[in-house]
């Protein structure tokens, strides 16, 4: 599938009123005026708890049908199971997406890939599916599931979301590499869990030649009866569109070299995370020993890490990691964490 301009795609995480879908999508058109998108919400929503909001059902489905027809907007929403696929391709969807959950399993995805499969057979109108990464980082999976649903005959679109608000951007590199072919779409609203994050994650989408992005947008994210956090406003959407922020996808490759930036700068961000966390252990330590008479320095546990550690090298000696080098870096850490417990 080749695209010559950026997909969006915009709307909240879920229909939850006839008034909020109209309004949100009303809103948006208004928001990014010559900009095109396809309008989302959510009828069915597959949540981890029960006692949270699970979607409004086949009653969603009613109001992105108005929105299509007084709007004159493409519209897409989530399915789970082959019977999720009936009941929208019969309401017209022009777009169906797999979530996160479904898309870790693979007999569901292929479920799925199978009434989509005899659907066409009988209708193939509709213009595309959208396979969200697994929340797990498996690349082999989400290139299968692609694969699955390649079958149908149908275009097929990738969206990475990232995995339990961590970009997990080598699984995603991996698939575009693998497939550039098929075009991935950004998630930044799941990716970061955060509204306020969303504007810097855009920015990767020019950044690493990506071809769009899914964005959740409701008119009163606070009112929203799921993932209220991370949803922008059609205003604050506009306000993005506005700035230079996004721009079209570009090749070349200097993309390449974004993209292996971008995994350095994640496993950073963890480093520099975990190191925090044990620092915050060391300083608990530090008062442990503090109220049992125990000296900061034990040099007997302080030999046994390091014998532990050369071991670890050993393993790790493919890795281009020298002995030298990572007992530097213990030294460091080891010094500093004194330091947390005097």
């Amino acid at each position: 599938m080749s695209i010559n301009k950026p997909i969006y795609i915009l709307g909240p995480c879920a229909a939850e009123s006839r008034e909020q879908v109209l309004l949100t999508a009303s809103q948006l058109k208004d928001a990014c005026g010559e900009i095109p998108f396809i309008y989302r919400a959510g009828a069915w929503k597959p949540r981890t708890s029960p006692h949270t909001f699970q979607g409004v059902g086949e009653e969603g489905l009613v109001w992105l049908q108005e929105v299509k027809q007084r709007l004159g907007l493409p519209v897409a929403t989530e399915v789970a199971t082959p019977e999720h696929v009936t009941k929208a391709l019969e309401a017209g969807m022009d777009y169906l997406w797999i979530g996160a959950r479904s898309s870790a399993n693979p007999l569901a995805v292929q479920a799925i890939a199978d009434a989509i499969g005899d659907w066409k057979l009988v209708n193939g109108n509709f213009k595309g599916i959208l396979i969200k990464n697994p929340v797990n980082a498996d690349a082999g999976l989400w290139i299968g599931n692609i694969e699955r649903l390649e079958k149908t005959g149908v275009p097929v679109i990738a969206v990475h979301r990232g995995c339990n608000h961590q970009p997990c951007w080598a699984m995603a590199h991996q698939v575009r590499l693998a497939r550039p072919d098929i075009p991935m779409l950004l998630d930044p609203s799941h990716m970061s869990g955060e509204a306020a994050k969303v504007p810097e994650l855009i920015q990767k989408i020019e950044e690493l030649g990506l071809d769009g992005a899914m964005v959740e947008v409701h008119c009163d994210p606070k009112s929203a009866l799921s993932d209220n956090a991370q949803q922008l406003t059609p205003k604050g959407l506009a306000e993005i569109f506005a700035s230079d922020r996004v721009s079209s996808p570009m090749g070349g490759e200097t993309k390449e070299l974004n993209w292996l930036r971008a995994e350095i700068d994640e496993l950073d961000e963890r480093l520099w995370g975990t190191i925090a966390a044990r620092m915050e252990v060391s300083e608990r330590i530090g008062k442990w020993k503090k109220a049992h008479g125990v000296a900061p320095l034990q040099p007997e546990r302080y030999q046994q890490i390091v014998e532990k550690l050369k071991i670890k090298n050993e393993e790790l000696k493919d890795k281009s990691l020298s002995t030298d080098f990572m007992l530097h870096i213990w030294e460091l850490i080891h010094q500093e964490s004194l330091r947390k417990q005097e």
